[in-house]
């Protein structure tokens, strides 16, 4: 097979991540499997994001910065990568969170040996100052459109879609939960997301006693059902109060 047919394309939207950046760009260097490029989407960074970038790709034709004119928000900087893209694979990660050395190397091969267009893995919670949480959110099995509307279970850090099999596609212009949108829009194409059930990521959390965050969520989700999805009210309420159980859960 063509090596470009395996190279994995990894999106990461940056907006003042001068703090994170250099642990997010190691963790991606580190990975066991090669065959990726990094491409890193600042958007309007008013921090050093930017001069950091550049300094620790230098000599790393694998890692691209490229450097929106205009603030738009994650759904934007992550279509620009998407645009951008240059592999068969895509796969996420956030300018703050970060991946376990064999991340691409076995989701790769989970994809390929069950020839799998859109996966998902299990990852772990980790405070801004990186310390394990001892809190995992697992992967199950397999995950349809209904399945996705009433447990968010899919982690964006975690995501890796074979474009060869879906197309390609871009984000909802909608400032958060695009994540979301872009997983239910795969979805209804008729793949469904299935799931390793390893941790081979760490997602680092804000102060969970901030509960306007929490309420925002909420408030984000019933936009995605409403607005998005075009659910009815009665649709829409029966997920938003599953949504909700297996939200709390996760926190537990």
């Amino acid at each position: 097979m063509d090596e470009k047919q395996l190279l994995v394309s990894v999106i990461t939207p940056a907006y003042n991540a001068s703090q994170f950046i250099e642990q997010t760009i190691h963790s991606v260097r580190r990975q066991t499997f090669t065959n990726w490029e990094m491409i890193i989407v600042d958007d309007c960074s008013t921090d050093d994001t930017r001069e950091k970038v550049k300094g620790l790709s230098a000599g790393d034709e694998r890692i691209r910065l490229v450097c929106l004119e205009k603030n738009g928000g994650a759904a934007v900087a992550r279509n620009r990568g998407l645009q951008l893209a240059r592999g068969r694979y895509i796969a996420f990660l956030d300018s703050d969170d970060c991946w376990k050395p064999e991340k691409l190397e076995k989701q790769l091969s989970f994809m390929k040996e069950n020839d799998y267009a859109f996966t998902f893995t299990a990852y772990d919670l980790i405070t801004p100052e990186g310390e394990h949480l001892n809190k995992q959110v697992w992967a199950p099995p397999e995950i349809s459109y209904s399945d996705l509307l009433k447990n968010t279970i899919i982690g964006c850090l975690t995501v890796m879609v074979d474009t060869e099999k879906t197309g390609s596609f871009q984000m909802p212009n909608i400032r958060t939960r695009q994540d979301l949108a872009t997983w239910l829009s795969l979805l209804k194409q008729g793949h469904n997301a299935y799931g390793l059930n390893e941790v081979l990521a760490e997602y680092r959390t804000g102060n969970p006693s901030i509960s306007k965050n929490k309420w925002k969520a909420l408030k984000m989700n019933w936009f995605v059902y409403r607005k998005v999805e075009k659910l009815n009210v009665l649709k829409a309420f029966w997920c938003f109060s599953h949504y909700a159980v297996h939200a709390v859960a996760k926190r537990l």
